[in-house]
């Protein structure tokens, strides 16, 4: 490591400390956290088996389903794996390469994910509010589109943030990231040089991303609930609200805890590190355990699927 005045320095890689404040319990955390790990793959590897092998389930829809579960998959692993070996082996060393690398997974495919909640908010209004022309609007080509455009967008968005880092700031007063992971603001606190840049970027894709888009999706929620309404019975309203309940418990699952921990993070001062960490890991891992449940729960088809495949093994034993 080059060092600089004895002061700030270029490091060669950082040190992730886990849960800070925490550390005699990680080998009791390492419990909830591997068994929300393995849930969160157990139930996405499983929606997309279902949606690829159940013909009846190739939908607009479910194709944005295994997009979530390919996103939800990519956000746990990203994060997880790390977590418990820090946990289990005070494995905690991470290169200044790999840092940023896993920096831009966790932000990028976070942005990917509300861009697919925005892409099937668009689905749900074409369905409601145009029901004749949904299948020539949102063919299959175009629901590859707005995937593709949800993870450029998500990668033109976040690209800038490690580069930033790297170009702009390689001097740090300490290798150590109160963290269990590389998370922006937590690597940004460290450098000795001018963050200003860096902070306003990040900030301002964070209002770009969260705001923006959750007011989007508010917007197509308000025309689809004037068209529910004005349908001539209760039993066809419930019956159309309930193609949504799905998508609304999937968006309610993403926002709230990224608000949260946001809000925490940059107002809740007199809130413990440990607490910081743990809610910023939740994140992570609710919206993976709880979508494939969700779904699973609320679709029709991918739950009689489910039993089906149950079944069979049952009777094969």
């Amino acid at each position: 490591m080059l060092t600089f005045h004895n002061v700030c320095s270029v490091p060669s890689s950082f040190h992730l400390t886990g849960i800070p404040g925490l550390e005699s319990l990680h080998i009791w955390l390492s419990i909830p956290f591997g068994s929300m790990y393995l849930v969160a793959v157990v139930g996405n590897a499983t929606i997309l088996a279902v949606i690829r092998v159940e013909r009846s389930l190739h939908q607009p829809m479910y194709f944005f389903l295994c997009m979530l579960a390919i996103i939800d998959l990519v956000l746990s692993t990203s994060t997880m794996p790390k977590l418990l070996g820090i946990f289990w082996f005070g494995a905690g060393d991470i290169g200044l390469d790999a840092c940023l690398a896993q920096m831009f997974l966790i932000h990028c495919f976070a942005t990917v994910e509300s861009g697919i909640f925005l892409a099937m908010a668009f689905d749900r209004y074409v369905a409601i509010c145009n029901p004749l022309h949904h299948t020539t609007v949102l063919t299959h080509a175009l629901v590859g589109r707005l995937g593709l455009a949800a993870l450029l967008r998500g990668v033109l968005y976040i690209g800038p943030l490690p580069l930033m880092i790297r170009l702009r700031l390689p001097l740090y007063k300490s290798h150590i990231i109160s963290h269990s992971y590389c998370e922006h603001m937590a690597v940004i606190t460290l450098t000795c040089g001018d963050s200003r840049v860096n902070n306003v970027y990040g900030l301002s894709i964070g209002f770009v991303v969260l705001v923006l888009d959750s007011m989007a999706i508010t917007a197509s929620y308000v025309m689809i609930f004037r068209t529910v309404m004005g349908l001539a019975t209760p039993e066809a309203r419930f019956k159309t609200l309930g193609t949504c309940s799905s998508h609304v418990c999937a968006i309610l699952i993403f926002y709230i805890p990224i608000a949260v921990s946001s809000l925490i993070h940059r107002f809740g001062h007199h809130v413990s590190p440990p607490i910081h960490t743990l809610l910023a890991n939740f994140y992570l891992l609710i919206p993976p355990i709880l979508n494939p449940i969700v779904y699973a729960v609320r679709t029709k088809q991918i739950r009689e699927r489910l039993l089906q495949i149950l079944k069979t093994r049952a009777k094969s034993r």
